[in-house]
């Protein structure tokens, strides 16, 4: 049987355990939306592989429990969000084919039996999967963030896509958590490297996209935006993986909590 290449995503996940929050965060209805929809194009993929964007080690890592625990990786919310449970199932199969890969690519690998789900994989995913019955793998970032290093494990997991797994980066467009509210400066700052960003994955060939990617600090408002880049490296992976394909955004909000401007987007046809 001959498995569909899947496309690659990278989501902005929103803020804390919003969908445990509704009334009180009653601002990613636009967010949620797009999440369902991303669901409903791709179907149920074999596993997920998901690099989050608060995770990073010193070297590649995966996540390799057969059954995660949960990470509550947020502070200052109401009690009950910090015993909400994703319990989708971990992939050693996944696991290993992953290794695999990325020592491949010459990269050092490790692995962590005892990290659970954060909640930039658990956030999204339960709107995307709320069964919680697609198995779930977490990927590590490298604490250097280097821009093409995380471009080339891209590449590396390309394969994985034409085996039925869904890679996702899991971040923010826009991570300023100063300005989180804030208005005006998180208005502005947003909306221009938002605007570069989308011209960037959207308009250019491989080549420049590729270097603009590795060059992403010179975009306009590139530190306001994102002061520290662990919300945006996840995006370098998933280019890396779908390096030959253009990119769609297939969310886009302004104004999101009294300022931000933010996208998600696809690379790749569904």
């Amino acid at each position: 049987m001959t498995t569909k290449k899947l496309p690659t995503y990278f989501i902005s996940h929103g803020g804390g355990p919003w969908p445990w929050l509704k009334k009180e965060m009653p601002y990613f209805d636009k967010l949620e939306a797009s999440l369902i929809s991303i669901a409903k194009e791709v179907g149920r993929p074999k596993a997920i592989l998901m690099i989050s964007g608060h995770w990073e080690e010193e070297s590649f890592t995966l996540m390799a429990n057969p059954n995660p625990p949960m990470l509550y990786d947020y502070g200052g919310f109401p009690e009950h969000t910090y015993h909400v449970k994703y319990p989708a199932p971990g992939d050693l199969e996944l696991v290993a084919r992953t290794k695999a890969l990325i020592e491949g690519a010459g990269f050092p690998m490790e692995l962590d039996q005892s990290r659970g789900f954060d909640h930039g994989t658990f956030v999204p995913l339960v709107i995307m999967y709320p069964e919680a019955d697609v198995p779930v793998v977490q990927l590590s970032l490298k604490k250097n963030y280097d821009p093409e290093t995380h471009y080339q494990l891209g590449k590396a997991l390309a394969p994985l896509r034409e085996e039925g797994i869904l890679i996702i980066g899991s971040g923010l467009s826009y991570h300023n958590l100063r300005e989180f509210g804030r208005g005006e400066a998180a208005n502005i700052a947003s909306k221009q490297f938002d605007v570069w960003l989308g011209k960037t994955l959207i308009d250019l060939p491989k080549e420049e996209r590729h270097q603009h990617l590795l060059e992403w600090t010179k975009a306009p408002s590139a530190r306001a935006a994102h002061p520290y880049e662990d919300h945006l490296i996840p995006l370098h992976v998933v280019v890396g993986a779908a390096e030959n394909e253009k990119g769609v955004m297939i969310y886009h909000e302004e104004g999101l909590m009294h300022g931000m401007t933010v996208s998600s987007f696809r690379f790749g046809e569904v």
